[in-house]
C-alpha cells in the first residue's frame, strides 16, 4: 500500500457505476470521491485536489469534454491527469482533443482501468 493514499475523483451520472468503481478502487487502496454531477469540477480548490479524476464523457446536462478543456485551462487543476470513459466510439478522439490525458471504452476490464490508473498515481 503507498504510504499516502492518492485521491480519485470519479465523475458518473450513474449512480451504479460510481458505486462500482468506488469499490473497486478502494480495494486497491485510493481515497474515492464519487459525484453524478460535472459541477462539481468547476469548483475544485486547492487542499481538496485529487490526484487523478475519472471522468465520463456524457454527463447529463454536461460534456465530459467540455469539463477537461475548463480544467485544463485552470492553473490548479492543469496539472491533474483526467481519464475519460464513455462506450460511444467515436468519443476517444474528441475525448483527447479535449485535453484527456487517457481514455478507456465502456464496458472495460477492471484490470486494464487498474493498471492505467496505476500508471498516474
Amino acid at each position: 500500500m503507498q504510504s499516502k493514499a492518492k485521491k480519485i475523483l470519479v465523475v458518473d451520472d450513474d449512480p451504479d457505476i460510481l458505486e462500482f468503481l468506488q469499490v473497486i478502487l478502494e480495494e486497491e487502496g485510493y481515497l474515492v470521491a464519487t459525484t453524478e454531477k460535472g459541477e462539481y469540477l468547476e469548483q475544485l480548490h486547492n487542499g481538496g485536489l485529487p490526484d487523478f479524476i475519472l471522468l465520463d464523457v456524457l454527463l447529463s446536462g454536461k460534456d465530459g469534454r467540455e469539463i477537461v478543456k475548463y480544467l485544463k485551462r485552470q492553473a490548479e487543476t492543469r496539472h491533474i491527469p483526467v481519464m475519460m470513459f464513455s462506450a460511444h466510439p467515436s468519443a476517444e478522439q474528441t475525448a483527447r482533443e479535449a485535453g484527456a490525458d487517457d481514455f478507456i471504452a465502456k464496458p472495460f476490464d477492471i484490470e486494464v482501468l487498474l493498471t492505467r490508473i496505476a500508471r498516474y498515481c
